[in-house]
């Protein structure tokens, strides 16, 4: 079932549907700029335009472009200049929500974590150990 929601762009009240995050006017406003970001960006001299050339070329903005290209809209591999930033450190990735060194960062920490939590459940599986001892009889 569809939910009333506000237009994040111009603050329009819209059925969403889960397809469209905007109302169908601003949809297709921003179908109109795409159009004219591909057009830019086909042309063989300006694959390799970074996103600032495009922002001043075409007058598109940053986000749009980042969101056009998280969801594969733009593609990286045939504009290789184009990304969206790390949900992290701001960089700029072509896949997922963080850059290649954020993710190697994370599984490091998680590496060291899980070798000091196994270090210290072996301490505790010694600390534990059972001591026999001859007792005398009465």
């Amino acid at each position: 079932m569809a939910e009333l929601r506000d237009c994040p762009t111009c603050g329009d009240f819209f059925n969403y549907t889960g397809i469209r995050d905007v109302c169908a006017k601003c949809a297709a406003n921003e179908e109109k700029m795409y159009e004219e970001v591909y057009r830019f960006l086909r042309r063989r001299e300006n694959r390799a335009a970074t996103i600032e050339r495009i922002v001043e070329v075409t007058g598109v903005t940053e986000t749009l472009l980042h969101k056009w290209v998280r969801k594969g809209r733009l593609q990286p591999a045939l504009f290789p200049n184009l990304g969206y930033p790390c949900d992290n450190c701001g960089k700029l990735t072509t896949k997922g929500k963080l850059c290649d060194r954020c993710t190697a960062d994370i599984k490091n920490e998680l590496r060291t974590f899980e070798a000091a939590k196994e270090f210290r459940d072996n301490l505790e599986a010694q600390n534990r150990g059972t001591y026999l001892a001859d007792r005398k009889p009465e």
